[in-house]
């Protein structure tokens, strides 16, 4: 028997049952599929519970947070010193060689803030190269000075095209006056 046979075969059975017995054959067969779809899944949970080790039945007990002075040590311990800045851009400048971007020549500027006995060191760096090589760069730099921000990324390119893409970067680096 062919395909079309059969489906003239369901089209005569399902004309002489009527339209009331075709819903319920509809039903059922919906029925028995979602059955057998609710036992899968109830088998697939028990499968994933069993792989899934038991909590400890004993909680550990979180250190209790620090308080305003050891919250302040930590930030000063944090600091870079003020005499290696010079240092710190010689960092940046091998970052970006190992990125392989040129650097142009920055713009510096030192600050004081006495309410916090901080002070600050302003680079200001234009970069060119690719998209992805700049912001490697950056996450590079940050995580060689855990002491410095990255304040200010201006992105300018020639046409959509260039992959080359220019870049002013400004790093803030926050040191203390001695160690």
């Amino acid at each position: 028997m062919n395909a079309n046979a059969t489906l003239l075969r369901l089209q005569l059975l399902a004309r002489r049952a009527g339209p009331a017995a075709c819903v319920a054959a509809a039903l059922l067969i919906a029925g028995v599929g979602a059955t057998a779809w609710a036992l899968v899944s109830r088998q697939a949970q028990q499968v994933a519970a069993a792989a899934i080790p038991a909590a400890p039945t004993q909680l550990v007990e979180a250190p209790p947070p620090p308080n305003a002075n050891e919250n302040l040590a930590a930030f000063y311990a944090t600091l870079g010193e003020k005499r290696y800045a010079e240092q710190q851009v010689k960092i940046l400048f091998g970052i970006a060689a190992k990125t392989n971007l040129s650097l142009d020549q920055g713009e510096y500027k030192f600050g004081y803030d006495k309410a916090s006995r901080v002070s600050t060191y302003q680079i200001t760096l234009p970069v060119r190269g690719p998209y992805a090589n700049i912001w490697q760069f950056s996450l590079q730099a940050l995580a060689a000075m855990p002491f410095a921000a990255l304040d200010e990324v201006n992105f300018r390119r020639e046409t959509i095209t260039d992959p080359v893409v220019e870049a002013r970067l400004r790093f803030t680096l926050y040191l203390k006056e001695q160690p």
